[in-house]
């Protein structure tokens, strides 16, 4: 059993360090703080969904940034990314950035819960989706013929999906801008199916984010193919389960989703019920789980000596201070 009590959500002590919160409309993952040149973000280990927290789950924020700058090492090759530096483990300095108001969701299979899911829209009748035609006769879990890249807008209290048509049109993101970074995303997506896969898993969906440094590059930045900001299942267990009518066995987050739809109106009810211990334990066990799958290495649980955000706030102040 994983205490809470041992590993609150984190956060920085300003009274220490010369930072800033920034302001975010709604629920997130990370706190962001402004360090002049540099933001420095601490992920936390709330989890979110539906647009709103849901619980508080052991070494979650941990799991997610070292998973991050995992895979940001990794994709280099694709797309430069705005890492300066991780002095701490639940912690990245990253390049200020003019960010993209898009999210680039892409998608592999016909799945999910959400309300902006492919799946749920799917079974509604949709078949055209940010400008992606899709097929009748399509069954929950069926992979698709190709990737398709579905994006949306990053309202204040919700996504709102859109065609590429419109965030053009609408002058979101230029043309040139919004092109580059399409197919950034579908190549990253490809390069992140192509090694969940020789980890046997399988990368499902997921979600980039993109900005523009002050060279005017397009950088990839927040997080990349985290169980927070992805979908993953098992590999050898899918084909047989998906002939099965069987939800396939999954790594990430969908199953905690599942239990607040069967329980209440994530949307909706003003306060939503506390999530059971179990599930609590197992989905910070699967995070740590897919990290040390995808990684290869082992997870290495924080010392409790020092209260974390001691801890995280003398790591961060070290390192800003080195930095030009």
């Amino acid at each position: 059993m994983l205490s809470k009590a041992l590993y609150p959500i984190v956060y920085l002590k300003l009274t220490s360090i010369q930072l800033f919160p920034v302001s975010i409309p709604r629920p997130e993952v990370r706190d962001i703080y402004d360090g002049g040149d540099y933001l420095v973000l601490v992920t936390t280990d709330r989890q979110s969904a539906f647009d709103r927290v849901l619980a508080s789950i052991p070494f979650k924020g941990q799991v997610l940034n070292e998973t991050s700058l995992w895979w940001f090492n990794q994709t280099q090759h694709v797309i430069p990314n705005a890492v300066v530096s991780s002095p701490d483990r639940n912690v990245m300095i990253a390049k200020k950035c003019s960010v993209f108001p898009v999210e680039y969701v892409v998608r592999g299979y016909v799945t999910g819960s959400t309300d902006t899911s492919l799946w749920t829209v799917y079974q509604k009748g949709l078949r055209n989706y940010c400008g992606n035609a899709l097929p009748d006769g399509m069954v929950k879990n069926q992979k698709l013929a190709a990737n398709i890249l579905t994006p949306t807008t990053k309202a204040a209290d919700h996504d709102v999906p859109i065609t590429p048509e419109e965030i053009i049109r609408s002058g979101l993101i230029s043309e040139s801008d919004y092109t580059e970074a399409s197919k950034a995303a579908l190549r990253l997506f490809e390069y992140g199916q192509r090694i969940a896969w020789e980890h046997g898993l399988i990368l499902v969906d997921t979600k980039y984010e993109f900005g523009k440094g002050s060279d005017g590059a397009v950088l990839l930045i927040d997080e990349v193919h985290t169980p927070d900001s992805s979908r993953y299942w098992i590999a050898d267990s899918y084909e047989d389960r998906f002939q099965n009518g069987l939800e396939p066995e999954n790594i990430d987050k969908e199953f905690l989703r599942l239990w607040f739809k069967d329980n209440c109106n994530p949307y909706e009810d003003e306060v939503l019920p506390e999530a059971p211990t179990e599930l609590v334990s197992e989905l910070s066990w699967r995070y740590i789980h897919l990290y040390e799958t995808i990684t290869k290495s082992k997870f290495e649980l924080p010392s409790t000596k020092e209260p974390i955000h001691d801890r995280i706030s003398s790591n961060v102040a070290r390192v800003l201070s080195s930095l030009p």
